[in-house]
């Protein structure tokens, strides 16, 4: 199976679908004639020309509204963020149209649209560019929320995301965008809401999702040679959460450990960890442990970055502690 890199099979789900639907369209700042700023859209104004592929002007709240606005009579958006930090200026449109529209018109308006791009840290780029908002959507009733970890993953959720008739965020890294896997030449599609064991284990289980994921896989491998079996589960979809999976997990190995990269209150697991004190309190031998980042504002200093920043060594720890070890 042929090798690519994640901005490749985002390119590819994005061109693919534009072939099999004309009424699928990408608009963003810097998508055309600059490939995408970070060239995830390499070659798609050549192909598909400036009426599909739109260069928008640095107004988040227009060029959400207009997308917004065009899916409602018929089309189905694209809408890229140059990051999700950026959506906050056009956190008005995708909530309080996007997400509302089909319940407040009683079923009269599909809104089948994308919002896609980058989100948490990448780096030294400072508080205000290194937020991560996969819980604050998913907050919202209405919205789909996607968080692929590799690039087959991303291929085959975008896919299936574009062709979703409610908005869908869809959530990537800057840090991922390089990053080679295998993804086949073939058609397919992954479903949305339905999570991935990437390591079968037998002693702890271990949620996560996005690029943070690769910590709890570098930690898994360093586990196992002190004996310690780990089972791996990928999220994917945040929202609708696969309750399933992660439950049938916890009753196998009867400890849990999450691992996200947001701020503690409020989170994704705080969400499963409810939900596993509530419908698996009396399969669990040890309290659930999270890790995420410190609960302050991203810093700049690469040191202290290191420090807010989860890692392998604290999913460690938090494995052992739920072993008493």
């Amino acid at each position: 199976m042929r090798t690519i890199q994640f901005r490749e099979a985002v390119c590819e789900a994005m061109s693919e679908e534009m072939r099999r639907d004309e009424s699928i369209y990408l608009i963003g700042e810097e998508v055309a004639e600059y490939n995408g700023a970070y060239k995830a859209s390499k070659g798609m104004l050549d192909e598909f020309g400036p009426k599909r592929v739109i260069d928008a002007p640095i107004a988040e709240l227009g060029f959400a509204g207009i997308a917004v606005g065009s899916a409602m009579n018929g089309n189905r958006p694209i809408v890229e963020f140059m990051t999700f930090n950026f959506s906050l200026v056009g956190i008005d449109q995708i909530i309080n149209n996007a997400a509302k529209m089909r319940q407040m018109s009683g079923g009269q308006f599909n809104i089948p649209i994308v919002f896609r791009g980058p989100t948490a840290s990448a780096g030294q780029l400072g508080a205000t560019h290194s937020q991560a908002f996969e819980n604050w959507f998913a907050n919202t009733p209405g919205l789909k929320v996607v968080v692929p970890s590799t690039p087959y993953d991303a291929k085959g959720l975008l896919k299936a995301a574009i062709r979703d008739n409610d908005p869908v965020i869809f959530m990537e890294s800057e840090q991922m965008y390089g990053d080679k896997g295998e993804v086949p030449e073939g058609e397919y599609t992954i479903p949305l809401g339905v999570a991935d064991i990437k390591r079968e284990g037998k002693d702890v289980t271990i949620v996560s999702f996005g690029k943070i994921i690769k910590e709890a896989l570098k930690a898994a491998e360093e586990l196992e040679k002190e004996g310690i079996s780990c089972e791996v589960i990928d999220l994917r979809t945040v929202r609708p959460m696969d309750q399933e999976t992660i439950l049938n997990s916890v009753k196998k190995t009867n400890r849990l450990v999450i691992l996200e990269e947001a701020w503690p209150f409020g989170s994704v697991s705080s969400e499963i960890t409810y939900l596993v004190q509530d419908q698996a309190f009396d399969y669990l031998d040890a309290p659930i442990q999270r890790i995420t980042t410190a609960d302050t504002p991203a810093p700049y200093s690469p040191v202290l970055l290191e420090q807010w920043l989860p890692n392998a060594q604290d999913v460690v720890k938090a494995v052992k502690k739920t072993l008493y070890r």
